[in-house]
């Protein structure tokens, strides 16, 4: 956020300003496919740096657990689902299910985001958004190149 702008108090509208900004969605989509990342879980993560929240090991690992397990059994069944349905027969029912399929994926992300806030920790100061993010792809478990990590943090900013 921008010098004079309040973090907003909830995960979600931060979530949505941060997926707004150029640059962020592709960034975003290239963490997830290309090195295993969960986009929510970053989000989350740079929320908790932007908002002063305690953002130390055991809660990102804690976070990562959480998202992991969501993930297996809501987000990417209903993404592996979505992008099957991208070609194949009856084009426009099938495009049809495909919208209704990606906005039960985009609320399954919405309640993952929701989840993580509830288990979020207090306010503990200020925190290196780069900092928290590296932490939290080292908790994730999979690894991420160090320049997309800085330049999410960069967008984020």
């Amino acid at each position: 956020m921008t010098a004079g702008t309040s973090i907003p108090e909830s995960l979600w509208p931060y979530a949505l300003a941060i997926w707004g900004r150029p640059g962020v969605e592709p960034l975003m989509l290239e963490l997830q496919d290309a090195h295993g990342q969960c986009p929510p879980y970053l989000l989350w993560s740079l929320w908790l740096a932007a908002s002063g929240r305690a953002a130390g090991d055991d809660a990102l690992s804690a976070g990562a657990a959480l998202a992991r397990a969501w993930c297996e059994v809501a987000v990417e069944p209903l993404r592996a689902l979505r992008r099957s349905l991208k070609a194949g027969p009856a084009p426009t029912h099938r495009q049809r299910l495909r919208a209704g399929v990606q906005s039960l994926e985009l609320e399954a992300e919405r309640l993952l985001l929701q989840m993580l806030e509830e288990a979020s920790p207090t306010a503990a100061g200020a925190a290196s958004p780069r900092a928290v993010l590296r932490a939290a792809v080292a908790a994730w478990g999979d690894d991420a190149p160090a320049a997309l990590l800085d330049r999410l943090a960069e967008l984020a900013a």
